[in-house]
């Protein structure tokens, strides 16, 4: 495998070199041509997430493939315009020139995708690298075969090999391509296999994007829309059975109201996804059973359930679960839940709630709910998270008008747009020198010019 590996990428680095992908159109071209096979196969795609993650078709249509439609259709219209070369400011030291940003692509682009949204976080972060004209290899995740078979298969069949490439495989083949020599790696997961990630990039002092997670909070302030709140807050924590980075982690409530909110959150579980949750065909599984079982261990102490609490191994179900008289130091407040389980707890100031966050790693995303002006002003000014949404839930990632990503154990670097362009962009500074006269100030070493550079400077 390390040999095969290693021979892909060196077929890729060659391709670079031969400067296909660094011509504008060729690159237009090649993100037609993902787009058309995408929609020829969106029932295999749509069925594929169906057996993986049982996922309705409104559901991975919206969070797997509406929203990379989206990412060509911007990219298609703006690439030309990002990848033409910038003039900047030149300083007066530098009579006769002129100044320039080149975008340069990387090369060989090695993208590892995560198991929860398999086919919009494989393919998305791949626009990006070939709009900067990258050559991509992507691994998909082991944990979702089928979705991971018709990402090869829709791969295979469009592109040749040296552009770009699927491997599948485990945990072991990551490493392998990780080790390799590509020029950037784009890492989705979690944050203890990132830091895994990160320290192998560096051996070879490879670039990085790490999009990892953490538990980021939903603030509920006791002026907020309750209903609204408890409703936004439902769906965007039980999509995907919360299998989601910036999927509401655990809710921070204003004490007054934290009754109320308890009872419109199980009054919306119920709306949104019936009755009794089990008999809801389309309500997303768990990935694997071992993700059940650590899910379970989560909610030993039965007396802090306050709606939901059941689970299916076999069958990979677990119900929406309620959290209440939740305390920080509660196992389920030690790492990210990524699943259907959502604590409660409350606080009394503005200064309170601040503080509990700060306490914890900054989180991948951060919801307040308020009226009020000054509240949001002073929680967004006052905590460092990588991005959110002010009255709403994890709407804030399906614009590519605006950088996804984390900061500090959530993350680095961020996509989506023009963003993702940057992010396997190198800008290269080039400085056009006139060659119609020679400035001799430079050459002198006279305490005169000295003292004119001084000036100029100073």
């Amino acid at each position: 495998m390390k040999e095969a590996i290693h021979d892909l990428v060196e077929k890729q680095r060659t391709f670079f070199y031969k400067g296909d992908t660094r011509d504008i159109t060729y690159r237009q071209k090649q993100l037609v041509r993902l787009r058309e096979a995408i929609k020829s196969r969106e029932e295999v795609i749509l069925s594929a997430l169906k057996k993986d993650l049982n996922k309705s078709e409104q559901e991975a249509f919206i969070t797997e493939i509406g929203f990379i439609y989206n990412e060509i259709k911007d990219v298609l219209k703006n690439v030309d315009y990002w990848a033409a070369p910038r003039r900047q400011k030149t300083p007066i030291t530098h009579l006769g020139s002129k100044s320039y940003i080149y975008q340069e692509p990387y090369g060989v682009a090695l993208i590892i995708a995560p198991w929860n949204y398999p086919f919009h976080l494989a393919i998305a972060p791949a626009i990006g690298a070939i709009a900067a004209g990258n050559t991509v290899i992507i691994k998909p995740s082991e944990l979702t075969p089928h979705t991971s078979t018709v990402i090869r298969e829709l791969i295979t069949d469009t592109f040749q090999e040296e552009y770009v490439a699927v491997v599948e495989g485990d945990a072991e083949v990551a490493k392998e391509l990780i080790s390799d020599k590509v020029n950037y790696i784009f890492f989705t997961g979690s944050v203890q296999v990132g830091k895994k990630v990160m320290e192998a990039a560096a051996k070879n002092l490879t670039p990085v994007t790490l999009e990892l997670g953490g538990k980021s909070p939903a603030i509920v302030m006791s002026d907020a829309n309750l209903k609204l709140a408890a409703k936004r807050i439902v769906w965007g924590k039980f999509t995907n059975a919360g299998q989601t980075c910036i999927a509401p982690d655990y809710i921070l409530v204003q004490e007054k109201v934290r009754r109320k909110l308890l009872k419109l959150l199980v009054h919306y579980i119920k709306k949104l996804h019936g009755e009794d949750v089990r008999f809801n065909r389309d309500y997303p599984k768990i990935v694997t059973e071992k993700h059940v079982d650590r899910l379970a261990a989560l909610i030993d102490d039965e007396t802090k359930v306050y709606h939901g609490g059941e689970y299916d191994r076999v069958d990979r179900y677990f119900e929406p679960t309620i959290l209440a008289n939740v305390t920080e130091d509660d196992p389920i407040m030690g790492e990210e839940i990524f699943g259907p389980i959502l604590p409660v707890l409350s606080f009394t100031n503005d200064y309170e709630a601040i503080e509990f966050v700060r306490r914890r790693p900054s989180p991948l995303a951060l919801y307040l709910f308020t009226e009020d002006k000054g509240n949001e002003k002073y929680f967004f000014e006052s905590l460092q998270f990588g991005g959110g949404c002010l009255n709403d839930t994890i709407m804030h990632i399906g614009t590519p008008y605006l950088p996804f990503g984390g900061i500090g154990e959530s993350g680095m670097g961020a996509y989506h747009g023009k963003y993702s362009f940057d992010t396997f962009s190198h800008e290269k500074s080039i400085v056009r020198q006139t060659t119609k006269f020679d400035i001799p100030l430079r050459y002198s070493k006279s305490k005169r010019t000295l003292k004119t550079i001084r000036k100029i400077w100073e």
